[in-house]
């Protein structure tokens, strides 16, 4: 309570100040106060401060051991005496104190500049995904104006499908919500969202938009004006973006992949001099490389182009009109409704027996029920068979490629069963273009959607031919052409057929002729294919890349391993003299370093795969089969090449 009291006098003694924060929390949609989210700023301040005075305490107790002991690199050249005041309690204490303070303040600092900074973060991350989904939003304003809706009909319907179109969705969901309950008519809730959104381009939009509005023109014209104007802008917004992705890859490969590599050389060198190596070169084995690739694959999730999966949700209404009238039932029919339902419960699970394989592409991580325990049990049935060596160095060397196949019995079905999925859905959305050209030139001399699906039926269009025939299928069997191409955007489940789909139906429930819409759908879908293969080939040369830098990493691994380390075991102590720089050469543990080499190559070829694979097809799942192929290799070469 008296923390509320405090931020609101904070508040209103000097709003002025956090305008700009008000104004982020507004764009990001935080949900808050701007009270409430002062407070939790101050709560995340004092926790980072409280860590930090921790760390704090922990480094500056290092420091005086080192003083203590005589360790300090610097010197009292200047014999400076500590004042007899402080003779009482040893000097050490004073600076832990100081330190721990300091680290106090320095983490609540950082931690409150940290919170402040995060709507516009958030504002910014927003703003990014409006832009990218802004033309398929405007595209189906503009099949529904097409149909004669009005405005606000619009943007209802529009804010209805947020999970096909994302944020822009959203953003116009506030015009709704001002209207709805707020008493806006339909220009001051427009205005008020250009006032509040996160996105520049929405804003210059809905202020253009205005202006047609209040100058009467026509909006329809308008409308499918700008769809063609943000689709031509998406190509610039690509290009800006695979700038940046290539400056990550090239910061990945530097700080990655060469930089442990001349840490390892750096650390065996040091290891041939006596020092004790082994540690530091586990350090960078299993915490280094691991966490700066974690870091990079978020890195790149944070600022990619990524598609997200869309999911359609049906309401479903139960009328309880005829709740009172009595049901007469007959004999031997309550068995049969018991069937039924049993039927119902055991088809799912009857139908994944049949076809396993069907349900493995459609959903690759159905895999990982089978495969995984398929590896636990191999890894332990491993661990029981080999024998208890006396030397560990032996046992970990026995079970560590075993444990590396456990790990390609799970990814190498996932690679296999994921690349099918992706080859299909890219297959099918390289031909929607095609497909949506013939449709618009068959509506547009007269026919309907349904008669346009069934002349399509005869038609060559590769994979799609056969999802042609099926939605056909489905309309012959009963189905409307709106629920029949609902379950084709279930079967394919990307968000490029969503959009489509979404666009085609609900044109078609406002119109008969759609011609024009259909035509905007193609060149966006044409626009989408050519996006995504100027991305691939853009990208395959950081591909090739990360193969590259594997191969040097594992040639110099293996030169290491095979030239330098050997060398080193075969040398004879007894001309060796006990004082010197190589006086520590018989204590270097050859086993070990050449085990954490290896080890090192393996979580090289596992990382490097996962980044390759985001990289090239915005996917880490596209990446897993660039990790199989790179652990096969580390695995070959270090058990029956380098050996």
């Amino acid at each position: 309570m008296i923390v509320r009291d405090y931020i609101h006098r904070w508040v209103h003694k000097d709003p002025v100040r956090f305008h700009s924060l008000h104004a982020d929390l507004i764009s990001a949609r935080s949900g808050m106060t701007l009270e409430q989210y002062l407070g939790q700023v101050i709560r995340v301040s004092l926790l980072s401060g409280v860590l930090l005075a921790v760390l704090g305490y922990f480094a500056s107790a290092f420091l005086s051991l080192q003083v203590v002991t005589g360790k300090a690199g610097i010197t009292n050249v200047f014999n400076v005496q500590m004042p007899v005041i402080f003779n009482a309690v040893y000097p050490t204490v004073y600076v832990q104190a100081f330190v721990v303070i300091a680290a106090f303040l320095l983490g609540t600092y950082a931690g409150y500049l940290l919170m402040l900074k995060m709507p516009g973060i958030n504002k910014g991350s927003r703003s990014i995904k409006i832009n990218l989904t802004l033309h398929n939003a405007v595209a189906y304003m503009y099949a529904m104006r097409r149909g004669g809706a009005q405005l606000m009909t619009i943007f209802r319907s529009l804010s209805d499908r947020a999970n096909i179109y994302g944020e822009v969705a959203l953003e116009f969901r506030q015009i709704v919500r001002d209207a709805d309950f707020f008493g806006y008519d339909v220009v001051s809730a427009i205005r008020h969202l250009a006032e509040t959104t996160p996105s520049e381009k929405l804003k210059n939009f809905l202020e253009d938009l205005l202006s047609v509005i209040e100058s009467g023109g026509d909006m329809a014209d308008f409308l499918g004006t700008r769809v063609r104007m943000y689709q031509e802008e998406a190509r610039f917004e690509q290009r800006q973006f695979l700038n940046v992705l290539s400056i990550v890859a090239e910061s990945y490969v530097t700080m990655f992949v060469a930089g442990p590599l001349f840490l390892i050389i750096i650390m065996v060198v040091m290891g041939m001099m006596g020092g004790s190596a082994v540690l530091q070169l586990a350090l960078v084995t299993y915490a280094i490389m691991p966490i700066g690739s974690l870091v990079f694959i978020l890195l790149i999730d944070l600022i990619s182009i990524k598609a997200e999966r869309t999911e359609r949700y049906v309401r479903t209404k139960w009328l309880h009109t005829y709740s009172d009238v009595r049901i007469s039932r007959k004999e031997g029919e309550q068995p049969l409704f018991e069937q039924l339902k049993k039927y119902d419960r055991l088809r799912a699970i009857v139908h994944y027996l049949k076809h396993p394989l069907e349900s493995f592409v459609s959903n690759v991580n159905h895999t990982l029920y089978i495969t995984v325990p398929v590896a636990i049990l191999y890894i332990l049935m491993v661990l029981v068979r080999v024998p208890q060596y006396q030397d560990l160095e032996i046992y970990i060397g026995v079970v560590d490629d075993h444990i590396v196949i456990g790990l390609l019995i799970v990814m190498i079905p996932y690679a296999i069963f994921y690349e099918i999925w992706s080859r299909k859905v890219l297959g099918i959305q390289a031909l929607i273009p095609d497909f949506l050209e013939r449709m618009a030139g068959i509506n547009q001399v007269g026919l309907t959607i349904a008669q346009a699906i069934a002349i399509m039926v005869n038609t060559n269009l590769g994979l799609l031919s056969y999802e042609i025939r099926r939605i056909k299928r489905d309309m012959d069997w009963g189905a409307n052409f709106t629920e029949a191409l609902m379950r084709f955007e279930e079967r394919v489940s990307t968000p490029t057929i969503a959009r489509t789909v979404t666009l085609i139906t609900k044109a078609s429930e406002m119109s008969g002729q759609i011609n024009e819409v259909l035509s905007i759908a193609s060149s966006d879908a044409k626009m989408s294919e050519v996006l995504k293969r100027e991305r691939l080939a853009e990208m395959f040369i950081y591909t090739a890349i990360v193969y590259l830098s594997f191969f040097v990493f594992l040639f110099v691994v293996a030169v290491l391993t095979t030239q330098f380390l050997p060398v080193l075991a075969d040398v004879s102590m007894s001309g060796i003299p006990q004082t010197g720089a190589l006086s520590g050469l018989g204590s270097i543990p050859i086993v070990t370093f050449g085990r954490l080499l290896y080890h090192a190559c393996l979580v090289q070829a596992l990382f490097s795969g996962l980044i390759a694979g985001q990289m090239g097809e915005s996917a880490v799942s596209a990446g897993v089969k660039h990790s199989c192929v790179l652990l096969i290799i580390a695995l070959v070469a270090f058990n029956f090449v380098l050996i």
